[in-house]
């Protein structure tokens, strides 16, 4: 009787698995795709490239 009821108590405290989830599985897939277009862009454009600032011009 014992022998039941502690085999009973340790499959109750024993913990669960977890499940994997999907949106992580998807979050992590998004992270990589963007670094990697990010990266590509990097490539792309290079270090020699410059954005010059736009000139304001005052108005009167």
């Amino acid at each position: 009787m014992a022998y039941t009821s502690i085999t009973k108590a340790r499959m109750l405290l024993t913990p669960s698995a977890a499940r994997p989830s999907p949106y992580a599985a998807l979050g992590a897939a998004a992270l990589a795709a963007m670094a990697a277009v990010l990266m590509a862009g990097v490539m792309v454009l290079g270090p020699g490239v410059r954005f010059d600032e736009p000139v304001v011009s005052a108005l009167p």
